[in-house]
């Protein structure tokens, strides 16, 4: 079900969730948290499905923040609310609310957002696509427990990365860690089997990645060795190279969801390692709403050297 409200104000927003719900006989209580999007127009649907197919997993109140110019024809009154409103099958296990902020309102999101949050429920904010450079410091972020930013989205991701180190704040998190969750446990099982020491390493990835530069941090904080970085023809991060006393422990993924795992004196196998979409990668963060202490420490490391 789907309620379209124009020049609407918070307390009409919450009226039209609550005529909805009884209208589909959705209940509220069901709903375990508040994830805020702050995203634009060109985004906003990829977004959306993506929140959409967590929720299977989370189900929660999506509230969905477009910032626009106001319109020409209503020069009159250009600052005003435009919002839609769904639930039921048309906003996934919970319920939706896309609003749209045209003129001075869009300055003021987070006096928008504050009467449609769940009472007593975590609040998530993701940008999808450009986030401020301080999350924890944006109106909309200080009211999350939760801050999620996507460094893939940006120009520049390594610079970028480097002002997420000296802006952090408990409960800021990256996708670009994220999408390292299966690459982290494969090198972990790997050096299970192995039962050796590491005495270098190096990652391959295509240049400019930021998660090849995170998982670079990652090992050298784990396994206290210099990580180097090595510029592959990706895409994204194709190999992990550690190398020991009985030779060199390999993840290799050139291309394709399998990788290849070679240890010191065992024939190779393939491992499942594919490129996870977004709603994986949301539902991952969605899991665990404390601060991410290793993903804080990475950030301070720079053990990694840059590419050559």
């Amino acid at each position: 079900m789907k309620i379209d409200l124009t020049d609407t104000t918070s307390s009409k927003i919450n009226k039209a969730l609550v005529k909805g719900r009884r209208a589909v006989g959705t209940p509220a209580v069901g709903m375990v948290l508040t994830l805020v999007i702050v995203t634009d127009e060109e985004n906003a649907y990829d977004a959306l499905k993506a929140a959409n197919d967590a929720s299977r997993e989370h189900p929660s109140r999506t509230l969905v923040v477009i910032k626009r110019a106001a319109r020409k024809q209503r020069a009159q009154h250009n600052s005003h609310l435009d919002a839609e409103v769904r639930v039921g099958a048309d906003a996934g296990i919970g319920e939706t609310v896309v609003l749209r902020l045209y003129g001075e309102v869009s300055d003021h999101a987070d006096s928008v957002i504050l009467p449609l949050l769940l009472p007593d429920t975590p609040v998530v904010v993701w940008w999808p696509g450009d986030a401020p450079l301080d999350p924890a410091k944006d109106p909309l972020g200080a009211l999350a427990q939760r801050r999620i930013t996507d460094l893939y989205a940006c120009e520049s991701p390594l610079q970028a990365l480097g002002a997420r180190m000296h802006s952090y704040t408990p409960g800021d998190t990256d996708l670009a860690w994220t999408r390292l969750t299966p690459w982290r446990s494969a090198l972990v099982g790997a050096l299970d089997q192995a039962r050796t020491n590491v005495t270098s390493a190096v990652v391959e990835a295509e240049a400019d990645n930021p998660a090849a530069e995170l998982l670079a941090r990652w090992l050298g904080e784990r396994l206290r060795v210099r990580t180097e970085r090595v510029v592959s023809d990706g895409p994204v991060i194709t190999a992990v190279r550690l190398g020991t006393a009985d030779g060199e422990i390999v993840v290799e993924r050139p291309e394709g969801p399998l990788a290849t795992l070679s240890l010191p004196g065992q024939p190779s196998r393939s491992l499942a390692l594919q490129v996870r979409p977004t709603s994986e990668l949301i539902a991952e963060e969605l899991r665990r709403l404390d601060a991410d202490d290793m993903y804080a420490t990475i950030l301070r490391n720079r053990t990694g050297e840059g590419p050559k």
